[in-house]
């Protein structure tokens, strides 16, 4: 391939992901009940894994 085929691929890549990234800004906002759950479901994954981690400390502890 040659330097202007690579530069024109790169040209064309760099336009589809510029394009991409606008379709999803576009999206429809979440609904204040799909972020609050996304919310709650985050903070619930950090407390299973904080929950993990002491537990994990205790083990080591006996």
């Amino acid at each position: 391939m040659s330097d202007s085929e690579a530069e024109k691929l790169e040209k064309y890549l760099a336009e589809k992901a510029q394009q991409e990234q606008a379709k999803q800004q576009e999206a429809e906002p979440l609904s204040a009940y799909d972020a609050c759950v996304l919310k709650e479901s985050a903070r619930i994954h950090e407390l299973i894994a904080e929950a993990q981690r002491e537990s994990k400390e205790h083990d080591l502890d006996d």
